[in-house]
Order: C-alpha cells, then structure tokens, then sequence
C-alpha cells in the first residue's frame, strides 16, 4: 500500500524528482556580508524562473529556500525576501545569509519577474517602488488557477514542481544535502507542502499557514488559490500534510488573531501521533503567539533563530 506522502504526491499530480538546469547569472552585488545574485535556470517543463541567490561571504554552513508571501502584491515576490520592497520582516535571505546559510529566493508563478501584463507577455516588475494590489494583478493569478483546472491540472502542482526545481537549483549552488524551506503566509503554505511531500527538505518552517481546511470552509475563510483543489478534502486535509513531514523537523509558527491559523493547535495535535511514531516528538514544534495574520518582530525573531540552529546545527 501506497505510503500518505506517496498517496498526496500522486493526488496532486506532483513528482519531487524535479531536475532544473541552465543556471545563469544575470547580475551580481557585493552587500555587506553576502553577495546577492540574481540568476535564471530552466524548469523541467522548460520555463525560466528568475531568483536571488544570496552566497555568503565565509564558508557555506547551509542551505535554505526562501518562499515569499502573497499579500495580494503581484508585484513583489524575491525582491521582498531580499529586503528591496515590501516588509522587511519577511526579508529571510540577508540575515540568513549573514549566518553562513546560502539562501535561494525564487519567483513563484504569477508574481513580479513572473507576473502576467495586460497584453499576456510577463512583465518585469517596473514599479516596484510602488508595489500595488489591483483587479488586474488578481485576475492573472486567478487564471494561473483557473485555467489549470479547466484541462486537469493544479496550481499546486506546478507552485511545488516550481520549488522542486528551485530545490535542485540549490542543492546544485550549495553542494549540501541537508536543505531547509521557510515562508510565510502563501509562502508557509508552499514550505509546508514541500516538505511534505519532497524528502530532500531536511528542516522547514511554515509560518501563517497551518489551518484545517474544513475549519476555512466552516468559518468562511478564504483558500489561497493554490488549495483549490477539487477532491482533496474528501481524503485528506492540512494534518495529513503535516504528518508527512515525519520524521523530518518543522516549525509552525501561528497566531491567535490569525483566521489562516485558527485551528493551528489542533492540526499540529492530530499529526504529532505521526512523530511520536517515529521517535521524533521533538521535531514537530509549535509557536502560537497573539497577533494578527502579517508577521511581527516577535515571530520573525523566533523564525530566524530557529532556522538558524537548524542549518548550522543539523
């Protein structure tokens, strides 16, 4: 019998031996402790993805993915985890990569180098200076959605695929085999679905994402668009997910004010059986803090620290 983690990879279509290549470096700058990259790679499927790299200046003690959040930003993806725009509480790649951790910040589908125009080409995110939400913005990721499921496909499917390739971008750049994957929000659910289901992740943190889906449905709340998933509630729901992560390590990070965190508690009560199971009680950790949905000092201080000892200290 088919293990969960092999019966969710196959229900989502998604395969995790994703393989990209073609790296290229399109620019490099020197900062104060790191250099920051900017490349682009090709995807299995042949589609060029622009991140940053960010390579510290010492010895490489790591190896961490950094997923950007939504916030309905279409505009922001890697420049936000770089610290160029946006809040820079969600700014993971600099003082990561000041501790020693190489760092890989992709571009998710729909957002900034990615970022469907108006004429349907892909924009290279001209205002970022002006980050902005707007009904056109929406309607392009809505179609990344929409437009997957009229032939069958998901956009789950291809947001994990894409961190699967980033995935194997990194581990190529890095030469580690102990790889972690952090985010927040849309990003916390794309770190917790990776690592679920993609054993190459040794160590995640998933921040503002951890909610049954049955609590959303009861309570009204909105799915981010890669849940919409047709079936996947009649099998499974987010504490299977988590269970997969077993016996791996993971830290959830919730709020008590957070309607994308409100059954936290109880998600991570129903997977820990999966790691006590397997001996590792300890690798499944919980913050719950109060707070609302975006990230504060508080968590973004025990975020970093945590993720810290996890590269430097495997």
């Amino acid at each position: 019998m088919d293990s969960l983690r092999e019966q969710i990879a196959s229900f989502l279509g998604f395969s995790p031996l994703s393989v990209a290549s073609d790296v290229q470096v399109l620019s490099s700058i020197e900062v104060d402790g790191f250099r920051r990259k900017l490349v682009q790679y090709a995807t299995a499927d042949g589609e060029k993805i622009q991140a940053f790299l960010f390579v510290p200046d010492g010895p490489v003690r790591g190896a961490v993915l950094a997923l950007h959040q939504h916030n309905s930003q279409w505009e922001i993806g890697k420049s936000e985890v770089a610290g160029l725009v946006g809040d820079p509480l969600q700014a993971f790649g600099p003082p990561l990569a000041r501790q020693g951790i190489m760092v890989l910040a992709p571009d998710s589908v729909g957002f900034e180098s990615r970022m469907k125009t108006a004429s349907g080409g892909k924009g290279l995110a001209p205002k970022l200076e002006k980050p902005y939400s707007t009904a056109a913005g929406w309607l392009q990721y809505y179609n990344q959605m929409a437009h997957r499921l009229v032939v069958g496909d998901l956009l789950m499917r291809k947001v994990l695929q894409d961190c699967g390739d980033a995935l194997s971008v990194l581990q190529a750049c890095s030469n580690s085999s102990q790889m972690g994957v952090i985010g927040h929000s849309f990003g916390g659910i794309s770190a917790l679905f990776l690592a679920a289901l993609d054993t190459r992740v040794a160590y995640a943190c998933t921040s503002g994402a951890v909610c049954s889906l049955r609590e959303k449905l009861t309570n009204g709340t909105g799915l981010e668009m890669s849940l919409v998933i047709p079936g996947f509630l009649q099998r499974f729901d987010m504490d299977d997910v988590l269970r997969c992560v077993a016996p791996r390590r993971i830290f959830v990070v919730s709020s008590e004010n957070d309607p994308q965190t409100a059954d936290a508690g109880e998600v991570v009560t129903k997977a820990r059986p999966a790691f006590q199971e397997r001996h590792c009680e300890h690798h499944l950790t919980h913050l719950r803090v109060p707070g609302p949905h975006a990230l504060d000092r508080q968590r973004a201080e025990a975020i970093m620290e945590w993720m810290v000892a996890e590269a430097v200290h495997p």
